[in-house]
């Protein structure tokens, strides 16, 4: 009789649950796996929503619960939360002695579970490697993950090129697209009654979607930052905004604080969330103008609403961006005049490029979970380091 292969996926934030979810389901599905999952970070928080029970009302059975959000998002208040997931990874880990373990991206705990799954000789499948944010910590993060992982599933060819180059054997490093394309095409959107109903607010002619995280290697303070971000929204009294917060890095509770006051400032056209959910989250993408801000989202699923998407700043500096994407300063003046450009459809003139195609077609899931199922795991935690000869090329 064959044993069942036990993947566990590790989620630690709303939005990359969101992301993991056509995963999550086709593992459950599938007779020949069984699926564990770990929750952790901001799940378990109640100032972020206590996101755990979203995943459980999805009909999912949760393992293991590894705390390591503390009441302190200083840098110093991060790291002592790092310390605190370790030991309970640990703990989790060796009890629930997984076949392979699945991350995705590049926050802090989503590192220390990684680090004790390398101790314990679990190996780790880490979707979303090789891509470039240069503004935040997240980058040093994301490549630290990839060096401690042993599966590789990435959404561009050039994102391949460098998990190769970073070392990683070729035949472990898999170009399967960016995975929450597949929500996109999966999911039945909300219509804008539906959608206004879900929120308990009504859009208006014109409406902006925000998320603003902190950028964790800039030299400015976070409250200046997102002072010249809420001023420039001033000079467009006529919008309707919707907030989303930000994450449990640090500063994040400074901008939280300053985008509360300012809804309550405006309370007739804005509305901020902690967490919206993917459903949600990507209906206000279908309904809303312009996205604002310095998220991954505004990037990588955004164009495929063939909505134009302001990026702030140099979080997500070394990103592969389509024409859709309009890069600007972190001054309000800045700001504004990108917005106003986003607003008047002049971002892509003479371009074409607003195709979904830069980051896979929707099938990511799918592909992750046949790798997962069928990959040899005899060996695999050996690893060896991949020198790049000067002729290697990927084939595009």
């Amino acid at each position: 009789m064959n044993m069942l292969r036990t993947i566990c996926v590790v989620t630690g934030s709303r939005s990359e649950y969101g992301l993991l979810l056509p995963l999550l389901k086709r593992i459950v599905a599938d007779p020949d796996l069984c699926l564990q999952i770990i929750v952790t970070g901001m799940h378990l928080s109640n100032e972020f929503g206590l996101t755990y029970l979203e995943i459980e009302r999805d009909g999912f059975f949760i393992n293991e619960k590894v705390e390591t959000v503390l009441s302190s998002d200083t840098p110093t208040g991060i790291l002592k939360s790092m310390g605190l997931g370790l030991i309970g990874f640990a703990d989790a880990l060796n009890r629930l002695k997984p076949d392979i373990m699945v991350v995705l991206g590049d926050r802090y705990e989503i590192m220390v579970a990684v680090q004790a799954a390398m101790i314990l000789s679990i190996p780790t499948a880490h979707i979303h490697g090789g891509e470039i944010t240069e503004g935040a910590i997240d980058d040093s993060i994301r490549h630290a993950i990839t060096k401690m992982s042993h599966l590789h599933f990435v959404s561009t060819s050039d994102y391949r090129n460098r998990v190769i180059q970073l070392g990683e054997l070729p035949e472990r490093v898999f170009n399967t697209g960016a995975i929450g394309i597949d929500n996109i095409i999966e999911l039945k959107l909300l219509d804008q009654k539906e959608f206004e109903e879900s929120i308990g607010f009504k859009l208006g002619e014109q409406n902006f979607l925000v998320t603003y995280h902190p950028v964790t290697l800039s030299d400015s303070n976070s409250d200046m930052l997102i002072k010249g971000l809420l001023s420039a929204l001033d000079s467009f009294p006529e919008a309707t905004i919707i907030f989303t917060k930000p994450n449990s890095d640090t500063d994040g509770r400074i901008i939280s604080q300053m985008i509360d006051e300012y809804v309550q400032r405006n309370t007739k056209r804005a509305v901020a969330y902690t967490s919206l959910g993917q459903l949600r989250y990507l209906s206000a993408i279908r309904h809303v103008d312009v996205v604002i801000g310095n998220s991954s989202s505004g990037i990588i699923e955004v164009p495929l609403f063939h909505k134009p998407t302001v990026n702030i700043g140099p979080r997500q500096t070394g990103r592969i961006k389509g024409a859709s994407i309009i890069d600007s300063g972190e001054s309000s003046e800045a700001i504004a005049e990108a917005v106003a450009k986003a607003l008047s459809g002049t971002y892509c003139e003479g371009d074409s490029q607003l195709q979904p195609s830069l980051y896979g077609n929707g099938n990511t899931a799918v592909q992750i979970m046949d790798i997962l199922k069928h990959v040899t795991l005899e060996g695999i935690v050996y690893k060896k380091f991949y020198d790049l000869k000067r002729t290697d090329r990927e084939e595009e």
